[in-house]
């Protein structure tokens, strides 16, 4: 049984037009890759370390031609530029909704402990749920930003990093006849 190279990400195909999107009408080189085809790609290079050398076999079983080579090994790193280009966007704007969500979170807290400063402080238990509840709507007002600004950009970045990965990875074409 032989094992798989460190980093390799190995596709069969029928045919090359089973690595593209069949409802892009645009030039080869830059159509979209098919969804299932980008899924498995993606995959299987996050299943490989995150120092590996990343690698894509294209195995055709169609005809030998040369210019199928290079349209796929162009249109794979075109694609995955592109999309970590996308990537990026999504970033910057999860952020800029963070940054949105973090001054309405403080304004709202500011304006919750306001109110609870105009509650009476008394030992009545209906005045005390009140300004606890004020309290806790407040801090509950910041349970978004905290989540976009700490925890929601991660995984953006880490996607990011491995397109960029296979962006610039050798693409290895074989014609099975």
């Amino acid at each position: 049984m032989a094992l798989l190279s460190p980093g390799l990400i190995e596709l069969r195909i029928g045919h090359v037009g089973q690595l593209f999107n069949t409802l892009d009408t645009s030039p080869f080189h830059e159509r979209d890759l098919d969804h299932d085809a980008e899924e498995f790609i993606v995959g299987w290079a996050r299943e490989h370390a995150d120092g590996a050398q990343l690698r894509i076999k294209v195995t055709l079983r169609q005809k030998f031609d040369p210019s199928v080579t290079g349209l796929i090994q162009e249109s794979i790193r075109h694609y995955f530029s592109y999309r970590a280009k996308v990537t990026r966007s999504d970033l910057l704007e999860l952020f800029r909704e963070g940054r949105t969500a973090l001054a309405m979170g403080v304004v709202f807290l500011a304006l919750t402990l306001a109110l609870r400063s105009l509650v009476p402080n008394e030992t009545w238990a209906f005045n005390t749920w009140i300004r606890e509840g004020l309290t806790i709507c407040g801090w509950v007002g910041l349970w978004k930003p905290i989540d976009l600004l700490l925890y929601r950009w991660w995984p953006l970045h880490r996607l990011r990093g491995l397109q960029k990965r296979l962006a610039i990875c050798p693409v290895e074409v074989i014609f099975e006849s």
